[in-house]
């Protein structure tokens, strides 16, 4: 039997502003989905993480394309993961990724003291829009905030007006839409991928949105998460009848807004540094990885 419960209580993550990804809500739903190996939760001391076990190699639950953040629940981050090591067969690999570094350094140092050599590389970024209360759109400079509020105006004149329109009622359009796309964003929402993302709408803090027309035509869609210190947005996409007025970067827009009118102090656009999020005026969060042999 899965020990889950340790995910979750009292316990925190190691980490401050890691969202939903390490807690047992999200995890319990990516091991139902896409899990492979020997599932097992490790407990040291105050400490605690989920690890999988296949093919030789141990690595975090949650694979690192749909988990954004990893980080061990407890003061001491490193002693569980220290532990979940010490456990494996001889000749194992370890890779554990996606950790920011207020991990990923004691995870490293336990590891060492425990006798073994891990190495610490970089492992991709987060980014991450600081919000002003006075001013959600502080982040941008003077010619980007005039384009994204022009693009909003435009919108509104186009279709008539724009809502948001938040619930789970919106989780068929979000699929839609997704497969209405070309290339591998297209392919991507497969039956598998879709009933993956109806079991996040269970996770505490899911949150899903619609950008409508005045019609009440939906034009785009964010899937996110949101915890007292900030919203997460996970996923998004877009009718592309409707790309000559960016809708995406639209309803970004009305929801920086909102969650700042929420006293939400970040909005983290999670992994991945593409322009559109530099131009909101996100900031890079480094991410790591500790890689070694048992």
């Amino acid at each position: 039997m899965i020990a889950w419960e340790a995910l979750g209580g009292e316990r925190r993550a190691a980490a401050p502003a890691v969202g939903p990804f390490p807690y047992r809500p999200f995890l319990e739903v990516w091991w139902a989905h896409r899990g492979e190996g020997a599932l097992t939760i490790v407990e040291h001391g105050d400490s605690a993480v989920a690890v999988v076990t296949g093919d030789g190699a141990m690595s975090f639950a949650g694979d690192s394309d749909v988990t954004d953040y990893h980080a061990p629940l407890g003061v001491d981050p490193g002693a569980a993961v220290a532990a979940a090591v010490a456990s494996a067969v001889p000749g194992t690999r370890y890779r554990f990724d996606s950790m920011p570094e207020e991990v990923a350094r004691p995870v490293a140092a336990a590891l060492s003291e425990a006798g073994g050599d891990p190495v610490v590389r970089p492992h991709e970024a987060t980014m991450v829009l600081h919000l002003d209360p006075a001013d959600p759109l502080a982040g941008l400079d003077r010619k980007q905030r005039h384009e994204l509020r022009r693009k909003a105006r435009r919108f509104e004149e186009l279709f008539g007006g724009a809502t948001i329109s938040p619930g789970g009622e919106g989780f068929a359009p979000f699929v839609s839409m997704h497969r209405m796309a070309e290339g591998e964003k297209g392919a991507f929402m497969a039956p598998g991928t879709e009933a993956f993302f109806r079991d996040l709408l269970e996770v505490p803090g899911s949150k899903l949105d619609l950008l409508l027309t005045g019609a009440g035509d939906p034009v785009a869609a964010a899937f996110g998460f949101v915890d007292a210190e900030g919203y997460y947005l996970y996923n998004s996409a877009f009718d592309p009848a409707a790309s000559a007025v960016s809708p995406g970067i639209v309803l970004l827009k009305f929801l920086i807004e909102r969650e700042s009118a929420s006293g939400r102090r970040r909005f983290d656009l999670l992994k991945g540094t593409e322009t559109y999020k530099r131009r909101l005026g996100a900031r890079s969060r480094a991410l790591f990885e500790v890689e070694g042999v048992v």
